[in-house]
């Protein structure tokens, strides 16, 4: 029985639409013109050039499956070479049955699978479970998709500053599907990983389910100050746990990171300790793509030639609710052919 995991493959596919920062806030005047809204003003509260938008029609699956053909092709392997099926999103065809059916169906895969959901954590969730999986022997080839369309829950409509206050970060959803492969290795891949959560603060991004909580507004509805605040302690029990684990944040050599927004980065980064240049950026091009944001990083610096054998790399997961999860990664030789 192999004793480790390793990620082995990390694929990404970017729909060809891009909304800038200017086109988002003219049709935000057209739908609102009660609201004054600055030129530039996305810019300058987020970090925000542009998003990725995929065109209509296109699901959270299709963007999954795109990807997930994508790492098996990098790898030369098959769908009856996978042992186990994960969908890991904030976005979802359907809420019956499993959107891993429809990924499964659209790439050919005939394996189990099952959904892990965790907001914008899901992927780091699934990664942890794909872990346990292969140490336990359970299976040895385990792929991660997902597939996000976040540009969809711009509240276009908005009547008073205060109502802007809770719904302007919609506007930085982007679109993306990623996928992993994690396979068993005789050496040390995902070394470790913790999750924590500060649960209370669940009331700052919600987005009600219409069908159970029917007198309730059914849009995205964020406030920004509250959801860093509910951030606030995790940082420092990640940090505790880096060191219990033999880690100084400066010393890592590659730190990939959720990123809602580039101030929200800068401070996290920098409760947390970590070396600017170590942080993969994502956001200002790409917007919040949610959970697809931390495999999408690592394509990114594999497109780059920032990953290399025998480097310690760390995967930093935020999300509402709050949670958070650390994972530390030693990125081996043959996960290095990732792109």
């Amino acid at each position: 029985m192999n004793a480790y995991s390793q990620i082995t493959q990390v694929a990404v596919h970017q729909p060809d639409g891009r909304q800038t920062c200017q086109a988002i806030e003219d049709r935000l005047r057209e739908h609102s013109p009660a609201l004054r809204i600055a030129p530039g003003l996305l810019r300058r509260m987020y970090g925000l050039e542009e998003r990725i938008v995929a065109d209509d029609g296109v699901l959270p699956s299709d963007l999954a499956a795109h990807a997930a053909v994508k790492a098996l092709h990098q790898a030369g392997l098959d769908g009856d070479d996978v042992d186990l099926l994960l969908f890991a999103s904030v976005s979802a065809d359907v809420q019956e049955p499993a959107n891993a059916h429809i990924v499964a169906a659209k790439t050919g895969l005939t394996c189990p699978v099952f959904d892990v959901s965790n907001a914008c954590n899901s992927v780091l969730n699934a990664l942890d479970v794909a872990d346990a999986f292969i140490r336990c022997g359970r299976y040895r080839r385990i792929l991660v998709s997902c597939g996000e369309t976040l540009s969809r829950l711009s509240r276009w409509t908005m009547t008073s500053r205060r109502e802007m206050r809770t719904a302007l970060a919609s506007m930085t959803g982007g679109d993306m599907g990623a996928a992993l492969l994690v396979e068993a290795s005789t050496e040390p891949g995902i070394t470790a990983t913790t999750f924590m959560a500060n649960s209370t603060g669940w009331p700052a991004a919600t987005l009600f389910n219409p069908h159970q909580a029917p007198g309730l507004p059914h849009e995205l509805d964020i406030d920004s100050e509250q959801l860093l605040a509910s951030f606030l302690g995790l940082d420092t029990r990640a940090v505790r746990w880096l060191k219990e684990h033999d880690t100084e944040p400066g010393e890592l050599s590659l730190v990939c990171v959720h990123q809602p927004s580039v101030p929200f980065v800068r401070t996290i980064s920098a409760r947390l300790g970590l070396r600017p240049e170590t942080v993969v950026s994502t956001f200002p091009r790409t917007g919040n793509v949610g959970a697809a944001t931390l495999p999408l990083q690592l394509a990114l610096a594999s497109e780059q030639g920032r990953l290399y054998p025998g480097m310690k790399i760390a995967l930093f997961g935020l999300a509402s609710g709050a949670s958070g999860g650390v994972m530390l990664i030693n990125w081996t030789a043959s996960a290095a052919q990732a792109r």
